[in-house]
């Protein structure tokens, strides 16, 4: 029987113990003698929230399989476990073994928004691995990131050996089949480090070096040795197949996670071209997932979990080209269980009545859908690609359905907003609430009308058309919401529209993270010292610690924020090739600024981003398959 890693007399202490003690329905326990490889798989925030990550249970499910490798979970001890655990000597223990994190050969971290970057840093210190990879020697585990943040490892390269770039499903094997071989013949820790820089997909910071003009902007980025890549390739899976890992025995939690459910991924990726949106971009092309295999996989895991709530999970739900067909056999197959099933991810031009009328028990909680921008100007500036009507129309098919509450998401500080494209929110938000009113009798009215508006600030990513692009300062950004807000209080129903926004300066950090260089690694370890952990959760973020980190370290935040940047500078990202060219950005980045013109998605029309050339998913739909090159030309 494993031993705990934490007595009693602690579990006692502590919020939620179950978070710590492992055990849980479906893990997986292996007998680390009969392994060549310990993998530590961290999530670096609180368990509740890691356990409810898709991509965490798909590599779990990928190297288990594998014989000689032993996958275990490590998620970031909240702040009373956290103090135990340094006042009592006591190392971050790996869930299965109940071991030290340090007893791993690697230790595997994924990067999923960059407010957790200091967590990384509190993993490290409590598993008692040098915070910085040049201090690591033999003895250390391999520290290795994967995830969306990844697309940008340079503010945090200090701290890792590796980075997989692109899905780590497809990268991973080989890098393990390489690391075993070279354990096996003695190899030096530096010797393994250099020839996993050679794999596709995967970057070795420290074998690469930054120099900077005297402004600070990147002047060169290269290799220190010849037989290293200048860039760095994203890997993908070219078809979502049943080669593709996939958890069908999904760990049951002790405790309710974040999203208490199984997840299905019906497919990845996305066919619409948003502007802003990262993911869009970094996921391309939308591949879809057999719907067979999909059904397969909902009979196991529904049943080897227990769960009750099946959600189906991608960029656009509404755009999985078999969707109906599923819901219907979701439906007529689990009936007799009382199966409820989320359906997130919709697109309010694509809302059909149909479709919603088959999801059990959906009107139990409101539809949420995001415009993203108040103005249909702006809205074909961001490429959102849905006009005023359409929205009206999804709102009163909503309202004809029976549904009487809707959350709308906005974005403020866009590219080229003006304070007409922000009292549009208001404006919107009152003739959403008039379609109510206009289509739905007094007499079949189930309760009163409740439109919930709330708007994020706007974060240039890497990889976007927007990644030149200039943010607000947070005052600015609250400002703005006080223009939204005092637009809904002049219209007719402001009574039934209820408004609300994001912190500021959480968000100017998160520009900074976002878009930043090597140089700001100083920066998030002089925070950690400083106290910041859980910067993503409102009720831990300090701004005050990291306007005393940006003090000391010398860093201006406008550099990375406020500053538009150059067409022609190089960006800390450049080196990696996520096979969207560099051209179709910049292509996009005018269209959007300069003629506030739409791009069609890639149902309709390719548009040339260079994708096409891979030959999978969306871009070899029969109708696509001639039109690539001449679309980009008629663009």
């Amino acid at each position: 029987m494993t031993k705990p890693a934490l007595p009693d007399r602690i579990l006692m202490q502590i919020e939620k113990p179950a978070r710590y003690i492992g055990n849980e329905p479906n893990s997986i326990v292996k007998d680390k003698r009969q392994v060549d490889i310990r993998f530590a798989m961290c999530f670096p925030d609180v368990y509740e929230i890691g356990m409810s990550h898709l991509g965490i249970q798909i590599i779990y499910e990928q190297l288990n399989r594998r014989r000689d490798t032993w996958c275990e979970r490590v998620y970031s001890p909240w702040p009373d476990l956290s103090r135990i655990l340094k006042e009592e000597q006591i190392p971050l223990f790996m869930l299965e073994s109940q071991e030290s994190v340090s007893e791993a050969d690697f230790l595997g971290i994924t990067l999923q928004y960059e407010l957790c970057y200091t967590n990384v840093l509190q993993v490290l210190e409590l598993s008692g691995i040098p915070m910085h990879a040049e201090e690591r020697g033999e003895g250390d585990p391999i520290v290795i990131g994967g995830g969306p943040c990844t697309y940008n490892p340079e503010p945090i390269a200090d701290f890792f050996d590796l980075f997989c770039i692109g899905e780590s499903e497809v990268s991973l094997d080989a890098l393990l089949d390489l690391y075993g071989k070279m354990k096996k013949e003695g190899r030096s820790r530096a010797e393994i480090l250099h020839e996993a820089g050679k794999l596709p997909g995967i970057y070795a910071p420290a074998l690469y070096e930054v120099q900077y003009h005297p402004d600070g902007t990147i002047a060169s980025f290269a290799p220190k040795q010849p037989d290293l890549p200048k860039t760095v390739q994203r890997q993908f899976a070219l078809a979502m197949k049943r080669d593709i890992p996939y958890p069908v025995n999904p760990i049951v939690p002790y405790i309710r996670p974040t999203q208490d459910r199984v997840v299905l991924e019906i497919q990845r990726g996305c066919i619409r071209g948003c502007r802003f949106c990262q993911a869009g971009y970094i996921y391309r092309p939308l591949r879809e997932r057999p719907l067979e295999e999909l059904k397969e996989y909902a009979r196991n895991m529904l049943r080897s979990s227990g769960y009750e709530e099946i959600s189906l999970s991608s960029l656009s739900s509404s755009d999985y080209r078999c969707l109906d067909e599923l819901l219907t056999f979701l439906i007529d197959e689990f009936q007799k269980e009382h199966v409820n099933i989320s359906l997130p991810s919709l697109r309010i031009d694509n809302f059909s009545l149909d479709v919603m009328s088959k999801v059990q028990d959906v009107r139990k909680s409101s539809l949420t859908f995001a415009p993203e921008a108040g103005t249909q100007r702006l809205r074909d500036v961001i490429n959102k690609g849905i006009t005023e009507e359409e929205i009206l129309e999804g709102a009163s098919q909503a309202f004809r359905g029976g549904w009487t509450k809707v959350k709308l998401y906005f974005m403020l500080g866009l590219p080229t907003e003006t304070e007409e494209d922000r009292k549009g929110i208001a404006h919107l938000a009152q003739s959403i609430c008039e379609c109510f009113y206009d289509e739905v009798p007094k007499e079949e009215r189930s309760g009163p009308c409740e439109i919930n508006v709330s708007t994020s600030f706007f974060v240039p990513k890497p990889f976007t058309p927007f990644q030149w692009a200039a943010m607000q300062r947070p005052g600015d950004y609250v400002e703005d919401a006080h223009t939204v807000r005092d637009e809904i209080r002049q219209m007719k129903n402001q009574k039934r529209i209820h408004y609300k926004w994001h912190e500021p300066n959480g968000t100017e950090l998160e520009g900074v993270l976002a878009r930043g260089d090597r140089k700001v690694a100083a920066l998030i370890e002089a925070a950690y010292r400083l106290g910041a952990v859980f910067d993503s959760w409102t009720d831990f973020f300090h701004y005050e610690i990291w306007q005393e980190a940006y003090r000391q370290t010398g860093i201006d935040p406008a550099f990375y924020t406020t500053r538009e940047r150059p067409l022609s500078e190089h960006l800390p990202w450049d080196f990696i090739d996520i096979g969207v060219k560099k051209e179709f950005f910049l292509r996009e980045w005018k269209r959007a600024t300069e003629e506030g013109a739409t791009t069609p998605n890639c149902r309709q029309q390719c548009s040339g981003c260079g994708l096409a050339d891979r030959k999978t998913g969306v871009c070899m739909e029969e109708k696509h398959v001639l039109a690539g090159k001449r679309g980009a030309k008629e663009l």
